[in-house]
Parts: structure tokens; C-alpha cells; sequence
């Protein structure tokens, strides 16, 4: 028992028992002095107070160490046990979820057996459904750094194929350069030709876990646990465009404010700003002809009267501003 719920008790003792404070203390093992003791109120608790209820109804999935590494972020100095007391104080409280727990899968592309190790090692991408207002489908589809835990497209649409999913890849190649591997479900889309000729042509292996093993997945469904929780269970979007703005945002904050527990509750921006990745770029980034694979999308563009070699230089000229 606390301090504090001793002092509550000793208090209830003397009303309702008509007993001295020497008596209830002496029943409750609680010292006079400490009984005696009025807490000090610090001045900025007031002020604390309130911006910790400011974030909570603006992140409320956040529990008290992520509310505390984000008051730290804005430069005030207070730990985590002031932080708890604050919130216990406030009755603050993020329910707790269950789930049933499967064993872990032994695919050799799971991310038990093939972990990232460096930045842009293993990149996951996976889809997510929801619904707009009026009930039409909303298909996202993200695509995350397994290492740095960086969201690095999140894309809303009604529907997407996989000539949809390369455009987005392309953009994404051609602001941050190649990974060495994506790893991902048997999802059609993920398992088109298309896709599979597209990432082939630019040296990325494809790690494609078991049937109906999302736990071999985990960073992706980590990750769109976050987005349901933090995004797609709170907000009702009234059409595609407001979906893609608020998935726009939602992807900004998890970048650069969201801390993350598994980074020490630094942001995935900050984590990654702090990794090394020269090395990385030098084997994973584009050829020294600096052309990315061609997008199926222009194939047709190309034509039959070019041969190899103008072939070659319209893909490096133009497949660099796909997605713009």
C-alpha cells in the first residue's frame, strides 16, 4: 500500500472509528511524520497537466511512456515516474486488447529466420481494407522499412493492382534507392508477373511467407495494427479524398513525432537519420546506367521500331519520374 492510500486510510480510521492519528497510524504501520507530510505542488504541474490531456485526447491509444517521450521531445525535463503518478492522478487509461496467440511459423522468409540488419535491408509492403462514409471500399496499401520502422508509402485508393503498386514503388526507388529484399504475403497482387518481372530487373529478392501465416509478417501487421488503432478506428472519412489526406498526415506524425518504443521512443526519422546507410546505397542503389526497371505501365509507350539500345535509354530517361 502507498504512502498516499496509507494517509487516505488513517484518515477514515479517525472519522469513522473516533480514533487518535497515534492509533491509526500504529494500525496501519503508517509513521506521523509521513502522515504529517504535505505534498509540494511544483508550478509547472498545472501547466503539465493540461498538455498531457491535450495529448491524450489527440493520441488516445498512447499510453504514459509515449505521452512522457513526447513531453520530453518538446524539451521538458520530467521522468517517467512523474509521468505515471500524473496520469494515475488524471485516471488516464488506454484499454488493453487480447488476442489468441498462434506459434510461431519456420519459413525461411519469416522475420524470425531473415531479419533486416541495416537500413534498407527489408522493406514489407501488405494491404489494408476499410470503408468511407457511405460504405464504398477503401484499399491502403503501405509499405514499410523493417529496420528503421519507417512508413514509406501509404497509399488510398478504391482498388489497386499491381501495375498500381509498381508506380508507387517507383516513386518510392526514385527518392530512396533499391532494398535488398521486400518481403510480403501471397497476395495477388504481390505474386503478379508484373511485379515479380519488375523487382527481378532491379536485383530485389522477394521473400513470400507461407500461406496463411501473418505472424511471418509480423512488421507489416505490427504496423497496420498502429493504423487501425491510431487512424482507421477513429476517424469516419466522407470520401477517397479526405482518406488519402488524412492517411497523408497520419503517415507524416508516425514518421517524424510518433515515438516508437521498439527505437528506445526515439521517431523512425530519428532513427533513421542516426543509421549509416553509406554503405548500403553503394550495393543497393541504382546501376551505373542510373535506369530503373521498366514500369509495364509504359511498355506500349516504347513501340516496335526502337531497338536495344533507344529502348534502353527512353526507360532511363523516363522511369525515374513514374508516380509524379
Amino acid at each position: 500500500m502507498s504512502p498516499a492510500r496509507r494517509r487516505r486510510t488513517v484518515e477514515h480510521l479517525q472519522k469513522q472509528c473516533e480514533a487518535s492519528q497515534r492509533q491509526a497510524c500504529r494500525v496501519v504501520q503508517q509513521p506521523r511524520s509521513t502522515q504529517r507530510y504535505k505534498p509540494q505542488v511544483k508550478q509547472d504541474e498545472p501547466a503539465l497537466i493540461r498538455r498531457m490531456h491535450e495529448l491524450v485526447r489527440r493520441y488516445p491509444r498512447f499510453g504514459y511512456r509515449r505521452i512522457g517521450a513526447l513531453l520530453q521531445a518538446e524539451g521538458r525535463r520530467i521522468n517517467r515516474k512523474r509521468v505515471r503518478r500524473l496520469w494515475k492522478q488524471e485516471g488516464f487509461r488506454v484499454p488493453q486488447k487480447t488476442h489468441k496467440k498462434r506459434r510461431l511459423g519456420h519459413s525461411d522468409n519469416g522475420i524470425l529466420r531473415h531479419r533486416a540488419l541495416h537500413q534498407d535491408d527489408v522493406w514489407t509492403w501488405d494491404f489494408i481494407h476499410d470503408s468511407d462514409e457511405s460504405g464504398r471500399p477503401l484499399k491502403i496499401f503501405s509499405l514499410v522499412d523493417e529496420y528503421t520502422r519507417e512508413c514509406l508509402a501509404l497509399e488510398a485508393n478504391r482498388s489497386m493492382t499491381a501495375v498500381d503498386v509498381i508506380d508507387v514503388l517507383a516513386e518510392v526507388f526514385r527518392q530512396r534507392g533499391l532494398p535488398q529484399c521486400i518481403r510480403s504475403d501471397n497476395g495477388p497482387e504481390f505474386i503478379a508477373a508484373a511485379i515479380q518481372q519488375y523487382l527481378s530487373t532491379a536485383g530485389i529478392d522477394t521473400l513470400y511467407v507461407q500461406p496463411a501465416s501473418p505472424w511471418e509478417n509480423g512488421y507489416a501487421e505490427s504496423f497496420h495494427g498502429r493504423l487501425r488503432d491510431e487512424l482507421l478506428n477513429l476517424e469516419v472519412f466522407a470520401n477517397l479524398a479526405e482518406a488519402k489526406a488524412l492517411a497523408a498526415h497520419w503517415k507524416q506524425e508516425y514518421n517524424h513525432v510518433r515515438p516508437h518504443s521498439s527505437l528506445g521512443y526515439a521517431t523512425p526519422a530519428a532513427f533513421a537519420a542516426r543509421c549509416s546507410n553509406d554503405n548500403n546505397h553503394e550495393d543497393n542503389g541504382i546501376d551505373a546506367s542510373g535506369a530503373l526497371p521498366p514500369n509495364p505501365r509504359l511498355l506500349p509507350l516504347l513501340g516496335n521500331s526502337h531497338d536495344k539500345s533507344s529502348e534502353s535509354d527512353y526507360t532511363g530517361q523516363t522511369l525515374i519520374t513514374v508516380g509524379t
